[in-house]
């Protein structure tokens, strides 16, 4: 079943159920996986999907993060509960330990030896982990290893 097929099924449940934020935050995923699959003009493979949902709960989390600073509880409380509902189709982020150990494996196969070589490092690790870590967390610890 790919992600498109569960989401609508998810999303006849949750109609049935009257789940008015489950609804529109499936029907928002969907509309986001539908928009990349026209970006790229072909049918999209599990990495690009896992990317796409990785997107919008990156969203909700700086969302999150804006109506915290803004005192907006009743907005903090509704993107909270979409976040949740996005992560529950999101694979098992990876530990710190484990993206070190992927860090440190990227450094040594690419040969880097300083923040010069940021960027390879970064590409090499990022392709192992796509849509299972975040990037912010994978460029703290790459920078941090790298001398």
């Amino acid at each position: 079943m790919t992600m498109q097929e569960k989401l609508s099924a998810d999303l006849k449940q949750a109609m049935l159920a009257k789940d008015e934020t489950r609804m529109l935050t499936l029907r928002g995923m969907m509309t986001e996986l539908k928009n990349e699959r026209v970006k790229k003009m072909k049918d999209l493979v599990e990495s690009d999907e896992l990317v796409v949902l990785q997107r919008c709960a990156k969203m909700r989390k700086d969302s999150i993060e804006q109506f915290t600073s803004a005192s907006r509880a009743d907005l903090v409380e509704k993107e909270t509960a979409e976040l949740k509902i996005i992560e529950s189709y999101l694979p098992a982020q990876m530990s710190d330990a484990d993206i070190e150990a992927a860090a440190r494996k990227a450094i040594k196969d690419t040969g880097a030896v300083g923040k010069r070589d940021m960027g390879k490092v970064m590409k090499a690790v990022m392709e192992q982990c796509k849509g299972r870590a975040d990037g912010n967390k994978v460029k703290e610890i790459v920078n941090r290893l790298l001398p």
